[in-house]
């Protein structure tokens, strides 16, 4: 799978790295419907940091066709809302 962060660049997720990101997304999902603004932060900062530091990063000059793309990490909650809901950014 490949993600995108905005504003940052594109990361080739193995599927168990995928499966970790997705439990992630999940996570904020659930702060964002509970209107929860810490444990989205928390979750949402986690999910990017597993996304950089576990998924391969892509260089500039291969661009693949992103998957899905995730919102920068300067994020609010507010803007969360409209991104996170019903089954998040990653699929099951």
């Amino acid at each position: 799978m490949i993600v995108r962060i905005m504003g940052e660049g594109q990361y080739r997720l193995a599927d168990d790295v995928r499966q970790r990101v997705n439990a992630f997304d999940n996570a904020v999902v659930t702060a964002v419907d509970a209107n929860d603004e810490d444990a989205f932060h928390a979750s949402f900062q986690e999910m990017l940091h597993v996304i950089r530091t576990e998924g391969e990063h892509l260089g500039d000059e291969e661009i693949e066709t992103s998957d899905v793309i995730v919102p920068p990490s300067d994020t609010s909650m507010a803007e969360a809302t409209a991104e996170f809901s019903g089954e998040g950014l990653i699929p099951d």
